[in-house]
């Protein structure tokens, strides 16, 4: 797997952070058509150019049947295990084919939600969101984040959709709650036995087995270029003339594979918290492993701790944690593998810092209950043991977009590199790049993806210093990749995983791109 998928299972939950990890102190668990000048949609989507393995194509124009279909918008239903949204959100499905190449063959429906822009008036059109993952739901997600999107309201339609292979885009299921609870229970992620290895890889192996059975129609298909063409095929039949996205965590590899694919499709765009596409499988375990530690250097600095010896100490506890794993007060324990994901989920944001005190204050004395509370929200685990299906999504996407097939020698190799990065995370990202996509029954599509955009609009991409997931060094190759005149730079000295929200300088340049047209300067700073 691409390592940044799986804390880039955090980029839609930073948005719920707050409320997220409230739920450690017993809080509930949720915090994070036409154009206005009458223009119609560009030319049909599928016709556009697109690449393979990096080499150009040319696919079949797509049928007036999908090109002219017409939205049933109704009243949403509640998601899978929330609330159905207000009565200002309406929900729809378009088709899209399931097999690009073969346009007039089989389709799926891609689930999508919308907010009408308050000022009709003088509304601009659509802007369509996705935050991350890969794995996402945007229907679900939206509508609990778009306080923090009410400016752009005003004149944009909010629209989320769920990717192909997400939630109600013919979602992506491999195993059953039983299943996912008893590998996060007995599955060390950072083995250090050839027992513990041998299981480790088997759990990989079997994760894509059970993918297979049950979603091995879709399974081939769910990769980022298709659903790049299916953000298209939205954008032709909500009839806007050029996109406007605003993508976050994966979604801004999902954004840059659009311009790479329909470069004259392109309006303003967005991507936050920026994925480096020059980085392979390794490179982005490499990167998140460096992300990460300077992330806790970061954390430990702000509580008057010497980031070396405050490191030394949360690798002795995890070692105490996987020879003997911590109580938590119910039938389940901590072991070393959650208390890793525990540490992770706080990290995605400064204001969430303090939970990770406590936590790791808990479990230094002896118990581990608020390290399982964070790892359950990482993982998608309800109190009722009920786990979502976010994380069956993001290994099918990741997989089917890389070729890589690191084995277990090779990860092992890595581990001395990776461990003097971070001898907290260095082991977990490592053993993780073999992991993830072990024996997996789809082949990859490519190595890195491709996002250059000639000719394509400016593109703002905005890059956090301290961001753990996505570190700060891959948004200026992003829009290096992007190409010159397209890819503009704005840098968010701060924390966290994205800045807009959370940073008033970058918030005000963003909007202000989005509602009036006007790009900063390429290399712009917010502190």
């Amino acid at each position: 797997m691409v390592s940044y998928a799986r804390a880039g299972a955090l980029a839609a939950a930073a948005l719920l952070l707050t409320g997220v990890l409230a739920g450690c102190e017993d809080s509930a668990d949720d915090k994070p058509g036409k154009r206005a000048d009458g223009s119609t949609a560009a030319s049909p989507s599928a016709a556009a150019s697109s690449t393979a393995s990096g080499k150009p194509v040319r696919l079949p124009a797509l049928p007036g049947s999908l090109t002219s279909q017409r939205l049933d918008w109704h009243r949403c239903e509640a998601p899978e295990g929330g609330t159905a949204p207000g009565s200002d959100w309406r929900c729809a499905k378009v088709r899209v084919p399931l097999d690009y190449t073969e346009p007039d063959g089989a389709t799926i429906g891609i689930a999508l939600i919308r907010k009408a822009a308050r000022d009709k008036g003088r509304r601009l059109g659509s802007m369509l969101f996705d935050f991350g993952g890969p794995g996402g739901s945007g229907v679900s997600i939206l509508p609990r984040a778009a306080g923090s999107y009410g400016k752009l309201n005003t004149r944009y339609d909010l629209v989320g959709f769920d990717p192909r292979g997400v939630a109600g885009s013919a979602g992506v299921r491999c195993r059953s709650d039983r299943e996912q609870e008893t590998a996060n229970r007995e599955v060390d992620m950072t083995p250090d036995t050839a027992a513990e290895e041998a299981a480790f890889m088997k759990d990989g192996a079997d994760f894509g087995a059970g993918c297979e059975r049950r979603s091995g129609k879709v399974l081939p298909f769910v990769g980022t270029t298709n659903a790049a063409r299916d953000m298209d095929l939205i954008r032709e039949v909500l009839g806007d003339r050029k996109l406007t996205y605003f993508g976050m965590s994966y979604g801004t590899e999902l954004g840059g594979a659009y311009a790479h694919l329909f470069p004259a499709n392109v309006g303003r765009t967005v991507l936050d918290g920026v994925v480096d596409p020059t980085a392979d499988t390794v490179g982005h375990a490499r990167n998140q492993t460096t992300g990460f530690q300077r992330a806790l250097d970061n954390y430990l600095k702000d509580r008057g701790q010497a980031p070396e010896a405050g490191t030394r100490r949360i690798a002795r506890l995890l070692a105490r944690i996987d020879r003997k794993p911590l109580p938590t007060g119910t039938s389940r324990e901590l072991n070393e593998s959650l208390a890793l994901t525990g540490i992770v989920m706080p990290l995605y944001s400064k204001d969430n810092w303090p939970f990770l005190t406590q936590a790791l204050d808990e479990a230094e004395g002896g118990r581990g209950s608020m390290l399982l509370q964070l790892a359950d929200s990482y993982n998608g685990r309800d109190g009722k043991g009920h786990y979502d299906t976010e994380s069956h999504s993001q290994r099918a996407i990741s997989c089917a977009d890389s070729r890589a097939r690191p084995t277990a020698a090779e990860a092992k190799a890595l581990l001395p590199e990776f461990e003097k990065l971070s001898p907290v995370f260095g082991a977990f990202l490592a053993w993780d790049t073999a992991g993830w996509c072990s024996d997996w029954p789809v082949k990859g599509e490519h190595d890195t993806p491709e996002a250059s955009a000639p000719g394509a609009g400016p593109i703002l991409v905005v890059g956090t210093t301290g961001d753990p997931a996505t570190p700060y060094e891959g948004a200026r190759k992003m829009a290096d990749e992007l190409g010159k005149g397209v890819g503009v730079l704005l840098t968010n000295k701060g924390e966290g995983h994205g800045a807009y929200g959370g940073n008033t300088c970058v918030t005000s340049t963003v909007d202000t791109y989005f509602l009036d047209g006007k790009v900063p300067a390429d290399g712009k700073t917010c502190s």
